[in-house]
């Protein structure tokens, strides 16, 4: 079955539509000689070819929290997978969620893509109800120890023989 594909050209947008879905935008320049790149459409390729991250032209345009993060984890041994990871948790998340972890990881000195996802599941997670009580529980028998019924467990014929 052939796939239907169009282009809709606007004054100030490309899209590209495929079976009745649109599956890129992109915003319109005039200039000549220029490349323009959206680097989240490269996200799911990083997994497969990660010097793509120290070389690719399109992730030279990311938001500077995670150029940041990007400079201080290719310092380390697998730093760029680590990087992928944390981009991979974009279209999960949202940019704005990264962003905000990236800006959490980075304030605290020492950033790592652990930290980041680690943020990114507890901003994921709802916030527990606060239950507030109106009404104050009051006793009206105060409770006593029983030592008798522990000493009457305690010297329980048929178990004296597991005590050593």
């Amino acid at each position: 079955m052939p796939i239907a594909q169009c282009l809709h050209i606007y004054p100030d947008t490309l899209v590209v539509v495929a079976n009745n879905e649109e599956i890129a935008r992109h915003e319109r320049s005039f200039e000549r000689y220029q490349t323009c790149y959206d680097w989240q459409h490269y996200i799911p390729l990083i997994a497969q070819k990660l010097g793509a991250l120290r070389n690719g032209a399109p992730f030279l345009h990311m938001p500077q929290p995670l150029l940041d993060l990007q400079r201080h984890l290719l310092k380390r041994q697998g730093g760029d997978r680590v990087m992928a990871q944390v981009l991979s948790a974009i279209p999960l998340h949202g940019l704005e969620a990264v962003l905000a972890a990236a800006n959490q990881a980075l304030q605290s000195g020492r950033p790592s893509g652990e930290h980041v996802l680690n943020v990114l599941a507890r901003l994921k997670q709802p916030a527990l109800p606060e239950s507030i009580v109106d009404t104050p529980l009051m006793l009206t028998e105060e409770p006593q120890a029983n030592v008798a019924r522990y000493e009457r467990l305690r010297s329980n014929p048929s178990e004296d023989n597991h005590v050593a």
